[in-house]
């Protein structure tokens, strides 16, 4: 079958059941709208809507609180799409920043507002959210039916869901929660390609199995490339120059707050150790041009090296590194030896969110051992990416090439919505001091 079916998130069914009917955006914006903003309003001015729209500052307050609600309804429902997300854990941080930006924003219009009905509706707009998520888990059974034939083997060990094998061109017996995979690609037989397109009428998805191994992995394969792999890879132009901009504003408003964090730093590091303050090394970044990376120094200072292989030895981090000052693996575990890369940004050499720049030498390394590495260069590098939330720090081929899967899904998925994500992830790593080397 040459054409790739598209995949049907929320088949309609007779008899829908309650997963797929609060799987909904719709249906979770009109409850928490009807829960968060219009039941305040009503309270506020008690048994008369009409009223509590004559009264300004009610009639102001609700407005901010059904933007904000709409806001962080998405942004729950955007973010908890991607891989390794538990929805639940997004929901508090993206509605209270879009409560706090319409705050925010009423502020700065000197607008008549009402906290103590903005607070109401942020926590029943809270609670109901935190409610359609548990019904939506507890009725979460989706069972994967893979189709014999091309690739799907390869999908059998890593998708770690419970799945059948359909032996015979049929539909599966439970079709409720069915999702079959199969490899479209592969040439199948006229008697399934028929169950396929009657699988699809009755509303059970139809899933490529590439899309069922990127959607649990968050990674892209990248054995080889097929037919418009890297047309599918080339993010968008639109989010690149907004993100830009976005870095650009949040860098200049973060330098004044750290000025006397990032000096008391510097200060320590002179104390611990005997060597300059900052780090500086080549590395590739932005459409394969090399620049000078900017950190704080956390390891001795060492003879340079002349020899090609002892300059990918010195460029690579080991596991408990004796190299590693005492200052520096704290330094190391909380990221603050990132912060000098605020430099970076400002020069457009980096962005706060992107695949991390490799040194020169790990980076023609790289290049001369995995197909396609090159591609990775195509966003701007960041200090924080989805492969480091996801994987940690890495040196090996084997790993590196693992990671690169990761690179690629995010170049895929490129958008405000992961860059959120990794946000997220990144804070948390931070707190639990994971994947430093």
């Amino acid at each position: 079958m040459k054409v790739e079916m598209k995949a049907m998130h929320h088949p309609v069914k007779e008899g829908r059941s309650w997963s797929v009917l609060f799987s909904s955006f719709r249906v979770q914006l009109l409850l928490c709208l009807s829960v968060g903003v219009i039941l305040p309003a009503m309270l506020y001015v008690p048994g008369d809507l009409f009223a509590a729209a004559q009264n300004q500052a009610a009639k102001n307050t609700s407005i901010a609180a059904a933007i904000a609600t709409f806001v962080g309804v998405l942004a729950v429902r955007k973010m908890g799409e991607f891989p390794g997300t538990i929805t639940a854990s997004y929901i508090f941080p993206a509605l209270a920043c879009s409560y706090s930006l319409v705050m925010l924003l009423t502020l700065l219009l000197r607008a008549p507002y009402s906290g103590a009905l903005l607070s109401l509706s942020f926590l029943l707009v809270l609670g109901m959210r935190f409610s359609i998520d548990a019904i939506e888990r507890r009725s979460d059974r989706n069972f994967y039916y893979l189709v014999p034939g091309g690739e799907i083997d390869r999908i059998r060990r890593d998708i770690g869901v419970p799945y059948q094998m359909l032996q015979t061109p049929a539909l599966p017996r439970e079709t409720n929660h069915a999702i079959i995979v199969t490899d479209l690609r592969h040439d199948h037989a006229p008697e399934w390609e028929r169950t396929f397109a009657v699988a699809a009428l009755n509303g059970i998805g139809v899933y490529h199995y590439k899309q069922i191994w990127e959607a649990r992995t968050g990674k892209v394969r990248i054995e080889h490339l097929s037919e418009n792999s890297l047309g599918s890879l080339i993010p968008s132009n639109s989010y690149g120059k907004m993100k830009r901009a976005i870095d650009i504003t949040i860098t200049l408003v973060a330098l004044p707050l750290l000025l006397i964090p990032l000096a008391v730093t510097a200060l320590l590091i002179r104390l611990d150790s005997p060597g300059p303050v900052f780090f500086r090394q080549e590395r590739i970044g932005f459409r394969g041009r090399s620049f000078r990376v900017l950190k704080f120094r956390t390891m001795r200072v060492a003879a340079p090296k002349t020899d090609a292989d002892d300059q990918r030895n010195a460029a690579i981090t080991k596991d408990d590194d004796d190299r590693i000052t005492r200052l520096g693996h704290f330094l190391r575990q909380t990221r603050i030896d990132e912060l000098p890369q605020l430099y970076n940004i400002l020069r457009g050499e980096m962005s706060w969110i992107g695949p991390r720049p490799e040194a020169r030498p790990l980076s023609e390394w790289y290049e001369s051992e995995i197909p396609f590495y090159s591609y990775r260069h195509i966003v701007r590098p960041g200090i924080t990416g989805w492969a480091q939330v996801n994987q940690g720090h890495v040196a090996g081929i084997r790993e590196v090439h693992d990671k690169l899967r990761y690179d690629f899904y995010y170049i895929k998925n490129f958008s405000m919505w992961i860059d959120l994500v990794v946000l997220f992830k990144t804070v948390v790593v931070v707190i639990r001091g994971i994947g430093a080397k």
